[in-house]
This record gives C-alpha cells, sequence and structure tokens, in this order.
C-alpha cells in the first residue's frame, strides 16, 4: 500500500512539473511572451485564479490556454486527491509500522515472548529491558500498544490464536512468559504454544492454587502465583524483617545495579581450568562470593564447599557488589555472552 502511494505520489509530482514546463514553453513561443511572462501566465492559467493576461492573447494563445487549462485541472486534481489521501490515511502509517514490527521480530531468535501487558506482564518487560534481553509482547488492546509501543515489540491479537503466537516467532524463541489475568487464559496459551514449540521454557502465571498441576501438565516448566509470593513476603516483614530488607537489597535490576549473577560452568572452562569451586578462586579475582550451585539435574546447593567438583552443564550463583559483578563479567566476557542467548 505504501509503495501504491509513493508510485502515485510520483506520478502526479511529474505530471505536474511536465505542465508547468509545457506552459511556460507554449507561452514563451506561442504568444512570444518573455520567459517570466510565459511564467506568470502558466500559473494563472493552471491555477484558475482569474487574473488578467499580460496582454491580449491572439486566436493561437488562446487555443492554447484552453488546452493547458483542460490539462492543468485533471492532472491539479489528481494530484491533490492522492497527496489529501496519503497525508490523511492512518492506515498507511500503520501498515509500515507493521511491516517494520513484523521486520525485527523475523531476525529474533532465542527471544522471550510476554503473553499480556497486564501488571505482572509490565513488570516482566520492565525486568527483561534491565537485562536488554530481546522480547516480544503479545496484546490485544490498541490502547495499550499505542501508549509503548515506541519502546517495545507488540504484537497486536488475541494470544489464543495460534497465528498470533507464530507472529511473535514461537517457532524461535526461547522462553514464553504467560501472564494472564485468566488461568483458564494461560492454560490454553500453555497447550498452543507447547504444541508449537516444544523446546519452549514456559514460565506461566497463576492465580488459584488448583491450578498449578494443570499448568504444569498442559506443558509449564515453571508457575508463578504472585499473590502467594506478596502473601509470604509480606509475613515474612513480621517474622524477619531486617533479613528481608537485606534480601531486598540484593538488587537484580540489571545494568550497573546487580548483586546476583547466574553463571554456566562452561563459561569458566573455555578460559580456565576449574574442576572445583576452590580452582575458581572467583573471591580473590572478583571479589565475588559463590553461594549456590545448580547441578544439570536442577537440584540446588546452598553454600557449596569449595572441593564441589563442578560440571561443564551445571551453574553457580555468584553473590557481590554492583562493581565486583561487573568485574566478573568483563574478566570471563560472561556480560555479552548472555546478551547473545
Amino acid at each position: 500500500m505504501i509503495r501504491l502511494f509513493r508510485s502515485r505520489i510520483a506520478w502526479a509530482i511529474s505530471l505536474m512539473i511536465l505542465v508547468l514546463l509545457l506552459g511556460v514553453v507554449g507561452y514563451r513561443f506561442i504568444a512570444d511572451f518573455s520567459w517570466v511572462e510565459a511564467f506568470y501566465m502558466t500559473i494563472i492559467t493552471v491555477t484558475t485564479v482569474g487574473f488578467s493576461e499580460v496582454r491580449p492573447l491572439d486566436q493561437n494563445a488562446q487555443v492554447f490556454t484552453i488546452f493547458l487549462i483542460v490539462c492543468s485541472v485533471f492532472i491539479f486534481g489528481f494530484a491533490i486527491s492522492v497527496v489529501t489521501e496519503y497525508l490523511l490515511s492512518r492506515n498507511s502509517l500503520q501498515t509500515l509500522k507493521k511491516k517494520r514490527v513484523k521486520q525485527k521480530i523475523a531476525a529474533l531468535e532465542k527471544h522471550i515472548i510476554v503473553c499480556g501487558y497486564g501488571r505482572n506482564g509490565r513488570q516482566a518487560a520492565e525486568k527483561l529491558n534491565a537485562y536488554d534481553r530481546p522480547f516480544v509482547v503479545i496484546e490485544k488492546d490498541r490502547e495499550i500498544i499505542e501508549n509503548h509501543e515506541d519502546e517495545i515489540l507488540f504484537v497486536e491479537g488475541d494470544v489464543n490464536e495460534d497465528e498470533v503466537l507464530i507472529e511473535a516467532g514461537i517457532e524461535n524463541a526461547q522462553y514464553l512468559i504467560a501472564a494472564l489475568p485468566d488461568d483458564a487464559l494461560n492454560l490454553y496459551v500453555v497447550l498452543s504454544a507447547r504444541q508449537l514449540n516444544s523446546k519452549l521454557f514456559i514460565i506461566s502465571r497463576a492465580s488459584q492454587a488448583t491450578s498449578v498441576k494443570k499448568l504444569q501438565f498442559a506443558g509449564a516448566n515453571k508457575v508463578i502465583m504472585p499473590d502467594k509470593i506478596g502473601g509470604d513476603h509480606m509475613a515474612a516483614l513480621v517474622v524477619m524483617p531486617d533479613l528481608i530488607t537485606f534480601i531486598n537489597q540484593l538488587s537484580t535490576e540489571g545494568g550497573d545495579t546487580t548483586n546476583l549473577e547466574e553463571v554456566e560452568i562452561k563459561d569458566f572452562k573455555d578460559q580456565i581450568d576449574c574442576q572445583s569451586i576452590r580452582d575458581l578462586d572467583l573471591r580473590r579475582k572478583t571479589g565475588c562470593t559463590i553461594i549456590g550451585y545448580v547441578n544439570p539435574n536442577g537440584e540446588y546447593i546452598i553454600n557449596p564447599e569449595p572441593e564441589l567438583n563442578l560440571e561443564a552443564s551445571g551453574k553457580v550463583i555468584v553473590l557481590g557488589r554492583p562493581e565486583q559483578i561487573q568485574r566478573l563479567n568483563q574478566m570471563f566476557r560472561i556480560e555479552q555472552q548472555l546478551n547473545a542467548d
């Protein structure tokens, strides 16, 4: 559509220039006007303003003037209609935006799809933005999209439709976050997403405890209950206020404020020989402390022993001040690798 508009505008401008040139040359040689007089006569003729001629016209000049008026009326009328339609057409601008978004989504790999831009979806998007991770949001509310489309990639539509998930690049995605407020809708999304991409890591929101097992059976890898987490957090503030406040200080916002980092062992093994946590010696090299280890089976070990054997497919959880985490990322080039995932 945009290409059609451009083609029509180009034709209209070309015809307008042609009729102006034709008028100037015609009056110059048919009526023997000067170039300035010929240009003046052409302008007042094609615009039909009704000003008087430079001087009386002979019969040939009158016939030429009639021909020029007829041509200019049609050509300028066509030009005005095309330009007006282009300027006033919101569909053309929207089509262009959608085309650009589709091109950006098509170029994504191992990205995250966020279903719904409500309270939880917005928080997830902000966190992903902080870590500079590529993501796409599926939302059907046009007003929400218009308010945030300048900084976020949106796919407009019903997330329950497979075509919408495919448009969001689910075949190349690595994660999907089902953040809809309705458990039944999240269940349907999980089923559809698992069918379209069996390797997808799916995280779903749940409002009811009875929905957790259903979502897991449908294919969700992790199920989060925001209300339960909020209640537990508030109760913990009563029982252990100082401890919870301290934990809240362990920011994971990304950028220059991160205090916790998750690193795969293979990121270290590519650069140093490390068979155990003691071999890594991160405390001396970076100031960071290893507070946890995740083995290849997904089992978590809190405060692991220095002699713990490390496997390439395992992960370590490190704690440190922002500058220490930054030193860790720079020393082992971890930050670049994470952003590339």
